[in-house]
């Protein structure tokens, strides 16, 4: 495998040189806050959540996963993805979108913990507060685009779509099918940065939910990509056990924004339940007591599958197996309808209340459905996990 090579453009923002104060939960709720009021203008204009990303790097949220002997913030995997949680709250586009940073940082700490090589990508991140964008959802295990060998390296061209923080990003993350590697058909994986000639922008994010996310498609044009920045060459069409790694690093944060979401709604429809109760209106009806317990139930349980995952990925020093990759994805299923159904039952309980815009669950609801098109979607991981549990080739 070759180690990549990171070559950033100075943040848009530069971090504070202060060392932060106070957990990274209670700053998360505190930067939570702050990003709030801005929410619902990008989700009504669907523009990205710049003002966001400017705090997140001000503040060190970037470098927050990246252990602190390479300048990061220390953060585990579980406080990782509170921090998600907890900016779901004020803005579920921010959080969805540092998840898919946060996931590329926590496989390059996966690396680090089992003895391979991470340290320069880690002190990009730590220390220069890069972005990763990712393009790993659409490509997957076919992955898009071609490349073709050059002396030095590769040219890429492809359309990568969608790539969550594009606006914000520095380094793409990516890869690309070589139809004419001499060993048979076979996929890059490499880092590219946006600042390289070739490498724009397409604005085309224009979604049911999840609107401030800056998911656009990023355009390589006969991009240069050298060999130091191919991090493995791997056969096409076989699922390769760095996929174990990815899922089990990323899942539970990607889960954890999404928890935000559900944990948000039921605030409000608990909120709004008594506020009602204690009006002197006769307290609350008798029908909707079914509907908050089961509001109640569904958050539980997704609460509990996302614990699960990140209790099972062990700090990011789990192996790497493909029953592991498919115990994660099982619970990414159940964890995603558990938090739609929550917000459902969320807008059951508030009524017409729920129903307007300003009450906030309605951009919520749609942007919970997000969940579903995360690798695996459920048509895909339960033939996945079939095939695993009974001993067969992941792909069938």
């Amino acid at each position: 495998m070759t180690r990549c090579t990171f070559l950033a453009r100075p943040p848009r923002t530069r971090p504070s040189s202060k060392k932060p104060t106070g957990s990274w939960v209670d700053r998360a709720r505190t930067l939570a806050a702050r990003i709030a009021p801005f929410a619902a203008d990008h989700d009504r204009d669907g523009t990205f959540v710049h003002e966001a990303f400017d705090l997140l790097r001000l503040e060190g949220f970037v470098g927050a996963p990246v252990p602190t002997e390479f300048g990061g913030g220390g953060a585990s995997h579980v406080e990782t993805g509170t921090i998600l949680t907890e900016l779901a709250k004020g803005c579920p586009a921010t959080a969805v979108t540092l998840s898919m940073h946060y996931h590329l940082v926590a496989t390059q700490v996966w690396r680090h913990n089992h003895g391979q090589p991470a340290e320069a990508v880690l002190r990009k991140v730590g220390g220069d507060h890069v972005v990763l964008v990712s393009t790993g959802a659409a490509d997957w295990v076919d992955s898009t685009g071609s490349a073709r060998k050059v002396d030095g390296g590769f040219r890429i061209t492809a359309r990568k779509t969608p790539s969550s923080g594009a606006p914000a990003g520095t380094i793409l993350v990516t890869s690309a099918p070589w139809a004419d590697d001499p060993d048979g058909p076979s996929v890059i994986h490499c880092a590219v940065p946006f600042s390289a000639e070739g490498v724009s922008i397409d604005p085309t994010w224009d979604s049911m939910g999840l609107r401030g996310t800056g998911s656009d498609t990023v355009v390589l044009d006969d991009v240069f990509v050298p060999d130091e920045s191919v991090s493995l060459i791997r056969q096409a069409n076989e699922w390769h056990p760095v996929w174990n790694a990815v899922l089990g690093s990323a899942m539970p944060l990607i889960m954890a924004a999404y928890l935000g979401i559900g944990e948000a709604a039921a605030d409000i429809a608990l909120g709004q339940t008594r506020a009602r109760s204690n009006n002197g209106s006769g307290g609350v009806p008798a029908h909707l007591l079914p509907v908050v317990g089961d509001m109640i139930n569904q958050l539980t349980a997704a609460q509990d599958l996302v614990a699960a995952m990140f209790a099972a990925s062990d700090d990011l020093h789990f192996a790497p197996t493909v029953a592991h990759a498919s115990a994660i994805l099982a619970r990414k299923t159940m964890a995603a309808e558990a938090l739609i159904a929550t917000v459902r039952a969320a807008l059951d309980v508030c009524g017409g209340v729920g129903f307007s815009r300003p009450a906030g669950l309605e951009r919520l609801y749609r942007d919970a459905h997000g969940a579903l098109y995360h690798p695996l979607p459920a048509a895909k991981q339960q033939p996945f996990t079939a095939r695993v549990t009974l001993g067969l080739d992941p792909l069938g």
